[in-house]
């Protein structure tokens, strides 16, 4: 399905011109800063209902709040979501062992973390994309990308065809982008993976808790506004074709039901296996530079991580904030300038995936004295610092 507006038509003396291939977070969030500079910015998602309604509950760590305050939406988010300071470690019976208080990363005038439910950060988003005058296209795919030294040509799903100065891949986990211009890197399981769920929020739940042991490595919940949370389940990986979707209520349900505190509240509302969501945790980091020629990538596409430190969403709208502040330098567009963005990103990101990694294998590896807490200070004390 296509949008069916105009598509913008670039001033005399020459706008810029960007194919934007993705709408989750770090596509959406690039538009809009290179929109608002003025550049002739084309959006393009393969789904056709832009990935609005899927999604059960989001973490952002001040460092995500830090740019979508950047993006102009911080007002909305914090209308829809639920702030708070502070974490805490249960006993698989729900007994709170202790409770520390998170690292404001974005700075002590943004709350620690905010939950809020996906689809409306989705929402928030696309709206701004709509407003900001970005040409999008939903249903749409890049099937052809031709580069010369001038710029690239895009042959669409559709059938037609465009050219850019850049294009950006934005187009998640299983990137084509990243293929089609020769980066090799693939996904690989973590050999985790985890059950999610949105349920009613119950008055007592104030912050996430996580409990660790019982049936499953975590139990945790997260409240996602007044009225909502989100509750997760992670287990070791098993094999998805030999769970019939029909019964992911049930199984979500059997490994919740063994934990207490307010999981007996939250397991009543599993009923629907349609509001179940099960994946399998994987990690990638493309280590060499995340372009080719004049197409670049950003997201999942270039990196992504188990959400042990709940930082994915947080560093693709980082590397959003990078990336645009640097294609809007004045600089040319240019090898060098590619690999400032990369060079810029590449130790931020490497600590925090192999930060999220070690966590997950330490649970794994039933390493019981694991120093978890220290690791999670000096990463979360790392993205203090601006990106």
């Amino acid at each position: 399905m296509a949008d069916s507006r105009t598509h913008p038509q670039p001033p005399a003396g020459g706008t810029p011109t960007v194919l934007v291939i993705g709408g989750g977070a770090s596509g959406n969030a690039v538009t809009i800063l290179l929109r608002r500079a003025g550049m002739a910015v084309d959006l393009i998602e393969a789904r056709p209902d832009w990935n609005a309604t899927t999604g059960s509950g989001i973490t952002l760590q001040g460092n995500a709040l830090r740019v979508l305050r950047e993006l102009g939406v911080w007002e909305q988010v914090k209308a829809s979501g639920y702030a708070f300071g502070s974490l805490g470690v249960t006993a698989p019976d729900g007994t709170v062992l202790f409770v520390a208080e998170d690292i404001q990363t974005g700075g002590e005038d943004l709350p620690a973390t905010l939950g809020m439910q996906r689809p409306q950060l989705q929402q928030i988003l696309i709206d701004t994309v709509r407003a900001s005058g970005a040409y999008v296209r939903l249903g749409t795919t890049a099937e052809a990308l031709e580069q010369d030294a001038d710029g690239v040509s895009v042959c669409f799903s559709d059938g037609s065809e465009a050219r850019y100065d850049l294009v950006i891949g934005a187009d998640g986990l299983n990137s084509a982008t990243r293929a089609a211009i020769g980066i090799t890197d693939k996904p690989e399981p973590t050999g985790m993976a985890i059950w999610r769920v949105a349920a009613p929020r119950p008055e007592s739940v104030t912050r996430t808790d996580l409990a660790y042991g019982g049936p499953a490595y975590i139990a945790g919940y997260c409240p996602t506004s007044e009225h909502t949370l989100y509750a997760y389940v992670v287990e070791a990986c098993r094999d998805r074709a030999s769970i019939d979707p029909a019964a992911y209520a049930d199984e979500m349900r059997r490994l919740a039901q063994s934990y207490g505190g307010v999981w007996p509240e939250i397991t009543e509302h599993i009923t629907d296996p349609k509001k179940v969501n099960y994946t399998w945790f994987d990690h990638l980091l493309v280590e060499d530079s995340w372009h080719r020629g004049r197409v670049v990538l950003i997201g999942d596409a270039a990196h992504c991580c188990p959400p042990t430190l709940a930082q994915g969403a947080a560093l693709s709208l980082e590397d959003a904030l990078v990336l645009a502040e640097l294609l809007t330098s004045g600089r040319d567009w240019d090898d060098e300038l590619l690999r400032t963005y990369h060079d810029r990103r590449i130790p931020r990101v490497r600590t925090v995936v192999e930060a999220s990694m070690q966590i997950g294998q330490w649970q794994l590896d039933g390493v019981r004295d694991a120093d978890i807490a220290g690791l999670v200070g000096r990463t979360m004390d790392l993205l203090k610092e601006l990106p």
